[in-house]
């Protein structure tokens, strides 16, 4: 499946369990840089966060385009593949609710609070990426 949106069962897939997604960056040289991320949806927008001064942080401000990927590594294997258009910021009002809800996909509640805490701060930046295309083979009744 093709597409330019995330459908229902895109998002389903993507949220299901802790999976991560795998980031790939553009670095200077135009190589890809590829990092796993914990990452959270908000409408067919996909939200991370990252340091201002990590290496994908450095690289998202440099250069918008990337690509996300994430997968299901056991028998029958399924993805989705996106590729779009990071839009950083620096300072969010909504750091600390997107932070929390980001990391209560991975952990405890109470340790959702403190990584939340731990991440909104003036040197994390909240990434947003806009899907320009989707990618997806999966089998809904496969997971």
């Amino acid at each position: 499946m093709v597409s330019e949106a995330l459908s229902a069962e895109v998002r389903e897939f993507m949220l299901h369990g802790t999976r991560t997604a795998k980031l790939a960056t553009m670095t200077p040289s135009g190589w890809p840089h590829v990092m796993p991320v914990w990452f959270a949806l908000d409408g067919d927008e996909i939200l991370l966060t990252t340091g201002r001064d990590t290496v994908k942080g450095r690289y998202l401000r440099r250069d918008d385009r990337v690509s996300l990927c994430v997968d299901d590594e056991r028998l029958p294997y399924a993805f989705v593949h996106v590729r779009g258009r990071a839009r950083v910021f620096e300072d969010a009002p909504d750091m600390l609710e997107w932070s929390t809800r980001i990391a209560a996909r991975y952990v405890t509640a109470e340790e959702a609070d403190a990584y939340g805490r731990r991440n909104a701060v003036p040197s994390e930046l909240l990434v947003r990426v806009r899907p320009e295309r989707v990618i997806a083979e999966f089998d809904v009744a496969g997971w």
